[in-house]
């Protein structure tokens, strides 16, 4: 559980700093919103390189596979990261509309995405990666 408890509360961190962000746009306060933002930016572009620099890698060396669940996960990382940059222009824009438009479809993806790691994959890395998880998570807060 280690694993998925640290990745877990990572996934909570971001969803904080959206919410602060999407409650200044909302107030039409977008200098505050793109502070927010960026702080939601950096934590999800973080997470995102933890799982794709470590967790991952060491999950497809213990099961050999490299075409399974970390690749989906991968894939929608990508979409996450083109939705991040029309969210950002948005705020630059101050258009909230276009904000709250591509907001939606990113809380839609960022909440399957999440839920499939929370219940599905962070939980084969607790059972294939028991042995090596104290270590993986150290290395996951140096990152």
């Amino acid at each position: 559980m280690e694993i998925s408890n640290y990745m877990r509360n990572e996934h909570r961190s971001c969803d904080e700093s959206f919410a602060k962000s999407e409650h200044a746009v909302n107030n039409d306060d977008f200098k505050e919103a793109f502070k927010h933002f960026e702080d939601f930016m950096i934590e999800t572009l973080n997470h995102f390189a933890k799982e794709e620099e470590i967790l991952f890698p060491a999950f497809e060396e213990a099961t050999g596979s490299t075409e399974g669940p970390t690749m989906v996960m991968c894939h929608e990382h990508n979409q996450v990261r083109q939705l991040l940059e029309k969210l950002k222009d948005a705020i630059k824009n101050e258009d909230k509309k276009e904000f709250f438009s591509v907001a939606d479809t990113l809380m839609i993806l960022l909440q399957q995405h999440n839920m499939k790691e929370e219940q599905m994959l962070y939980a084969m890395c607790d059972r294939v990666l028991q042995q090596q998880a104290g270590d993986l998570v150290e290395k996951m807060k140096e990152h």
